[in-house]
């Protein structure tokens, strides 16, 4: 633990590139392969469940510093994250111990979750007791389920590869699925990551998946259409199917092992090839359309799917790419040559239609009925750029997010990488929408001393309803300006929650809109973000809520036979 505390530390205190590596390396070079294992799943995005409840850890650590209530949420409230703020007011360790890493989380962090309050508050008191500072602050963290690192996974690779003398797209590939929940990181699991004989590719393990950068330049500038591959961009799940003989396995983005999640999606075991993988979207698809997000939503997390919503929210695979053919590696063929396989080895007399006329009507995308597990993703052709510009504007109508392009040449790449093709996701632009700031909460880390987690409301006749919180898209210059307003307008504190007199109007962008019950406005907004601070706009001129609820899509409508 000592030792992995201070490579938090290193990391957490430089913004270099080339520190970070050399910190990452030196910790993999001399760390005992099952603390590696460990680390490395940490380090990658592996994000450790919550053991203790907050409010069992706040207990344990007043009554271990011998300080009332009070005293402790007034600290919390300056400095703005828990786990530093239990770090800084224990007492002084009694004898500072330097237990391995992977014995803390397998002997000790892993035993914690469902033991009664008391006995967990003896346990924290406990290991409180023999780690410094930077230890403490790391556990508190790692109990919490708020364990965060400053580091990018490419970052970690590049680290690895320093150690291992493999390369690091090897590894990336090797790594794929190690921070998958269902798997404990041990020693045998590491040293294979770095074992020269250790095959690329596991038999049920995901490939690295190819990411798209946001297109900001004019699209005119990409050259000519006909150089491109033109996709619908779905709003659902991104994922890897892989059938290897009699068994299948369905991975997220977020290397997520999603076996059992999707039931419907186990037929595509069926029709595909023996070693074949490809790549897609899970979307529900219903009465003839590709549904919002919010429908998904309801299937995720579910641990237990019920007949009801099986039918309510019934999904399918919408495939765009051929990673694998009958055990050949396909992602060093070009973009046009994996199309064409794919779509040889996806063939039904109803697949969707490819060509969108000029006077294509402005309707959600249709997909055949009655719909298979497993589809193609429809190219779309377009004569020139001009004419798929007009097409995105009618995004939100058919039920997508905007286009993906893809070059005809690209290969299948590792991540978000440049040099062995292009992938440019070009998205309609966001809904826009001017609102109050209310609320506000300190930040995290360097933005601890900071009001920077922020409320906002529109009106409702002559009140103020609060329906969305933002603490992105402005600048720290801009965050300071708003803080010093928060602390000039603060009405009342409530813990580390401020409200504050309305004063200021900020126009908020976000990704999508939809009725939910569960907020008290009636609707729920996704990805919301600050997209410039409305100085100019006084507070009565704010939008309204019935201007957001104009925003919520109208249910899609079938399509007549």
């Amino acid at each position: 633990m000592k030792r992995f505390a201070q490579l938090y530390e290193a990391l957490d205190s430089t913004t270099s590139t080339t520190a970070k590596t050399q910190a990452l390396a030196a910790y993999f070079q001399s760390a005992p392969a099952a603390d590696a294992a460990w680390a490395l799943y940490f380090l990658a995005g592996g994000k450790p469940r919550q053991t203790v409840p907050t409010g069992v850890i706040r207990a344990a650590a007043r009554e271990h510093a011998g300080i009332p209530e009070w005293l402790f949420d007034e600290s919390y409230d300056v400095v703005g994250d828990l786990a530093e703020t239990i770090a800084h007011i224990l007492p002084p360790a009694e004898q500072v111990a330097d237990v391995a890493l992977h014995r803390w989380m397998e002997e000790r962090l892993l035993s914690l979750r469902g033991q009664s309050p008391e006995s967990t508050m003896a346990a924290l008191q406990g290991y409180w007791a023999e780690l410094d500072t930077a230890g403490r602050f790391l556990l508190t963290k790692l109990i919490g389920g708020g364990f965060r690192v400053g580091v990018a996974r490419n970052l970690v690779l590049r680290a690895l590869a320093q150690v291992t003398g493999l390369d690091a797209k090897h590894l990336a590939q090797r790594l794929m699925g190690y921070t998958d929940k269902q798997h404990v990181p041990t020693a045998a699991r590491y040293e294979a990551l770095s074992d020269p004989e250790t095959p690329s590719q596991a038999s049920g393990q995901p490939y690295p998946f190819f990411l798209a950068h946001p297109l900001q330049a004019p699209v005119d500038s990409l050259g000519p259409i006909s150089d491109w591959l033109v996709e619908w961009k779905w709003d659902g799940i991104r994922a890897q199917f892989i059938q290897r003989g009699a068994e299948s396995w369905l991975w997220s983005r977020g290397e997520d092992l999603l076996n059992g999640r999707f039931p419907e999606l186990d037929a595509m075991a069926m029709v595909l090839p023996d070693n074949t993988v490809i790549d897609g979207e899970i979307v529900v698809w219903k009465d003839g359309h590709v549904q919002p997000f919010a429908a998904l939503q309801k299937r995720i997390g579910r641990k237990t799917l019920s007949k009801a919503i099986l039918a309510e929210c019934p999904v399918a695979f919408l495939a765009y790419d051929l990673l694998e053919y009958r055990g050949e590696d396909c992602r060093a063929w070009p973009q046009w040559r994996r199309r064409e396989q794919l779509e040889a080895l996806i063939t039904a007399p109803t697949l969707p239609q490819t060509d969108l006329p000029l006077d294509a009507p402005i309707e959600p995308h249709i997909l055949p009925a009655p719909l298979a597990p497993l589809q193609l993703s429809p190219l779309v052709t377009a004569p020139d750029w001009p004419t798929l510009a007009e097409w995105r504007e009618e995004s939100r109508s058919r039920g997508v997010e905007g286009f993906m392009l893809k070059r005809r040449d690209s290969l299948y790449g590792t991540g978000r990488t440049k040099d062995v093709g292009l992938w440019w996701k070009w998205k309609v632009d966001p809904f826009t929408i001017d609102a109050v700031l209310i609320y506000a909460q300190s930040g995290h880390g360097r933005r601890a001393n900071l009001y920077t987690d922020y409320t906002f409301a529109v009106w409702d006749e002559d009140r103020l309803v609060p329906f969305a919180k933002a603490y992105s898209g402005l600048t720290d210059e801009e965050m300071k300006q708003v803080d010093q307003r928060i602390r000039q307008t603060t009405l009342e504190k409530f813990g580390p929650v401020r409200s504050v007199t309305p004063t200021l109007v900020v126009e908020l962008g976000f990704e999508g809109i939809q009725a939910s019950s569960r907020h008290k406005c009636g609707l729920a907004v996704r990805f919301p973000r600050m997209l410039r601070l409305r100085w100019d706009k006084p507070v009565s001129e704010a939008d309204t809520l019935a201007t957001l609820r104009s925003l919520i899509p109208a249910p899609a409508t079938p399509k007549a036979a």
